[in-house]
């Protein structure tokens, strides 16, 4: 027990408050830091899923770095790979729930 609380329970909460921070990653950027990604392309896409998961590469197995909410929008790469769109560095989604905004040249 810590401060009277049983450990379990500070894990969980623990456990938690991280998912939460990285829910809120994804959804929350400035216009700045959307751009900031781009490296001057101008493909700009809208999130089509309920929840998209942003990871570290290219593929399924890559770790989960992320998230975008449904509508979310974001400064993305032309770079398609295994089906997954380059957003920034070390930042990629799966290309198919991804769709670019309109007047956006996405390659």
């Amino acid at each position: 027990m810590v401060l009277g609380i049983p450990k379990k329970t500070l894990v969980i909460f623990a456990v938690l408050i991280g998912v939460v921070l990285i829910y809120s990653m994804g959804s929350d950027q400035s216009p700045s830091e959307a751009q900031s990604g781009s490296g001057g392309q101008d493909c700009r896409v809208k999130v089509t899923a309920d929840i998209l998961n942003v990871r570290a590469g290219p593929g399924m197995d890559a770790e989960i770095v992320g998230k975008f909410r449904q509508d979310a929008e974001t400064e993305a790469h032309p770079v398609v790979r295994n089906g997954f769109r380059k957003i920034d560095e070390s930042r990629w989604a799966a290309d198919e729930f991804l769709e670019p905004v309109s007047g956006a040249s996405c390659g």
